[in-house]
């Protein structure tokens, strides 16, 4: 998805955290590191020790570890830059749904050098994206989507990528509305909370998508252009390649008993619903609800 170039994303508050000791975009990684690099997206689980050792860490953001995305001012920044990209998602995003949820509360969206500690564990492009509850913070590391085209061949263009964090974004609804509460961890499987609650943030960020040209800048220039029928497809690719069934037929075997973010097909259909349909059809923990 294109930005309006002359949009001004410099009202971001994205911060850049982190140290370069994660895993490098070019260099080999195996099965496992597959697997951390795709069952980790979009849930937050931590899988980095499948690929490589943390340093201990309380977990807190320090002052002196974090900085502004000060050079990210324009729409060509975030058309020509990953890091920037993000800090235009960040005032879409807010814009979108301080007008949809009563007493909308930001997260903290942090982009991640190299690994950094959270309380949700190590955030990196080993990890994949994820959202910390506790913090109310979004964490990416922008060379994850090139690990994802170089090392799963997953396409990971502009509006995948916002498709991403529009899906991280969706779970800090589910955690500021009370929905992570009142359907907490109830263990893998197709019919899972966990599944439920993926699903429910890819609709989140289908809906988001489809309102997203609508947002304008403080001089009234729309942030995005009209998406392509080629950018939409990159998206719905991007959700297919988190599919549970496709990530775990590339290691041998599928186990349905063991799925915690639903199908490929699931996850196509459950942004299409979102992006046709709007936030009404997103309720995926609604009785009789067939996922």
């Amino acid at each position: 998805m294109t930005f309006n170039p002359d949009a001004d994303i410099s009202g971001n508050t994205v911060r850049r955290r982190g140290r370069t000791t994660a895993i490098a975009a070019g260099g080999g990684v195996g099965v496992l590191g597959i697997l951390a690099l795709i069952v980790g997206p979009l849930l937050g689980v931590d899988l980095s020790g499948l690929v490589g050792g943390a340093t201990e860490d309380d977990g807190s953001p320090r002052a002196g570890d974090a900085s502004a995305l000060t050079d990210c001012l324009t729409g060509t920044d975030a058309n020509s830059r990953d890091d920037c990209r993000l800090g235009g998602a960040e005032l879409l995003l807010n814009d979108y749904w301080s007008k949809r949820v009563d007493g909308y509360v930001k997260p903290q969206l942090w982009v991640v050098d190299g690994q950094t500690q959270t309380q949700c564990g190590t955030a990196s492009n080993a990890v994949g994206p994820f959202y910390c509850p506790p913090e109310q913070g979004v964490y990416i590391d922008p060379t994850f989507f090139q690990l994802m085209k170089q090392q799963f061949g997953a396409s990971a263009g502009g509006l995948a990528q916002l498709y991403v964090v529009g899906h991280e974004w969706g779970h800090h609804i589910q955690n500021i509305t009370g929905t992570m509460q009142k359907h907490p961890d109830n263990g893998p499987g197709p019919e899972s909370n966990s599944v439920r609650t993926e699903l429910q943030a890819d609709c989140y960020a289908g809906a988001w998508l489809k309102d997203v040209t609508e947002s304008k800048d403080p001089q009234g220039r729309p942030y995005l252009e009209t998406p392509t029928d080629e950018q939409l497809s990159d998206a719905v690719n991007a959700a297919y390649s988190v599919g549970d069934d496709h990530i775990q037929g590339n290691s041998g075997f599928v186990n349905p008993e063991s799925f915690t973010h639903g199908t490929s097909k699931q996850r196509q259909g459950w942004f299409a619903n979102g992006y046709v349909n709007g936030l009404g059809v997103c309720d995926t923990f609604a009785p009789g609800v067939r996922l």
